[in-house]
C-alpha cells in the first residue's frame, strides 16, 4: 500500500481592515481603487477586477462616506459618470494597506512554519478561523462624524452631526437613548437611515424635512423591474441612495447630472456610538 504524504499548506492572507460598523477596505476593495488609478473610469475599473457596475460604485461609495476624507473623485456626465480617479488620500490608504498586508503575509508565513510540526490537519483548522472573524452589515446609507449641537424639546432630543465641511444631518431620539449613548458636543456616532427612507426632490424639500436637506446631483441610476436606486452624490465626497418606485423616476427625470437634493426625516436617522 501506498503511503500518502502529508501536504504542506500555505497560509496566505487576505488582509481586511474593519471599522464597527463592517468592512472598509479589504482585497478586492483595494484592487478595484488600484484599477481605478490606472483606468480613470469605474467601469473598466470594474472589469479588471472583476466586479458589476453597480457593485463597484456601491463599494466606492461606503469607502467614502466611512472615511475621513473621500478615497475618490467622479466628474457627472456621460453614459457612465464620466471620469472617476482617486484623490492623494486614496493612494495612501493603498500605500498603507499593501504595507501592511506585506507584513501581515510575513507574520502568516513564520506562523505556518512552526505549525508545520502539528501537521496539515492543524492547519487548515487554523485556516478556518481565520476566515470566520469577518464581519458584514447590510446598513445602505451610513455616514460617520462629530456632534455639533443637542438640543431638548417636547418630541425629544435633536442631535446634530457634521458629517463633512458642507453639510450636517440631524437625528431625534428620546432623551433615555441620548441619556444610554452619553453624548456630548465632538462625540463621534455613526448615522444610519434606510434607501427607501429617503425622499428625492428636484425643488425645495417638504418643510417637515428642512433639518435633513442634502443637495447633490444624481451620479447613477440603476433600474430594477418595480424601484429604481438612485444615488445622489454630495459636494463633499459623501454620498445618499434613494430607493423609489420606477414612475416616482420618471416624474422627477432624474437622470446622471441632475441637481436634486436627498432629505430624509430626523426621527428615521438611527444613531450609533462606538467606544
Amino acid at each position: 500500500m501506498l503511503e500518502r504524504r502529508a501536504v504542506r499548506h500555505k497560509l496566505v492572507g487576505k488582509l481586511a481592515v474593519e471599522t464597527e460598523v463592517g468592512a472598509y477596505l479589504g482585497d478586492v476593495r483595494i484592487r478595484l481603487l488600484e484599477a481605478i488609478d490606472r483606468c480613470g473610469s469605474i467601469s473598466q475599473a470594474a472589469r479588471a477586477v472583476p466586479l458589476s457596475y453597480k457593485a463597484a460604485w456601491d463599494a466606492v461609495d461606503a469607502m467614502n462616506n466611512m472615511a475621513e476624507q473621500p478615497l475618490v473623485e467622479r466628474a457627472i456626465g456621460g453614459r457612465h459618470g464620466g471620469g472617476t480617479t482617486l484623490t492623494a488620500y486614496g493612494r495612501r490608504m493603498i500605500a498603507m494597506y499593501r504595507a501592511v498586508e506585506q507584513e501581515y503575509q510575513q507574520g502568516l508565513n513564520r506562523l505556518a512554519d512552526r505549525l508545520g510540526e502539528a501537521g496539515a490537519g492543524d492547519v487548515r483548522h487554523f485556516q478556518g478561523m481565520l476566515r470566520s472573524v469577518s464581519v458584514r452589515t447590510s446598513a445602505r446609507n451610513r455616514l460617520v462624524g462629530p456632534i455639533t449641537a443637542l438640543s431638548e424639546s417636547q418630541h425629544g432630543v435633536e442631535v446634530r452631526i457634521r458629517i463633512d465641511d458642507r453639510h450636517e444631518i440631524s437625528s431625534l431620539i428620546t432623551q433615555e437613548s441620548a441619556e444610554g449613548l452619553n453624548l456630548h458636543i465632538g462625540t463621534e456616532v455613526h448615522a444610519f437611515f434606510k434607501a427607501a427612507s429617503v425622499i428625492l426632490r428636484t425643488d425645495a424639500a417638504p418643510p417637515r424635512l428642512k433639518r435633513n436637506v442634502l443637495w447633490g446631483s444624481v451620479a447613477r441610476v440603476h433600474r430594477a423591474p418595480a424601484h429604481a436606486e438612485v444615488n445622489v452624490a454630495l459636494e463633499g465626497g459623501r454620498s445618499v441612495t434613494a430607493i423609489l418606485a420606477r414612475d416616482g423616476l420618471g416624474k422627477l427625470a432624474l437622470k446622471v447630472g441632475k441637481r436634486c437634493c436627498a432629505a430624509v426625516s430626523p426621527s428615521s436617522v438611527v444613531l450609533f456610538r462606538f467606544d
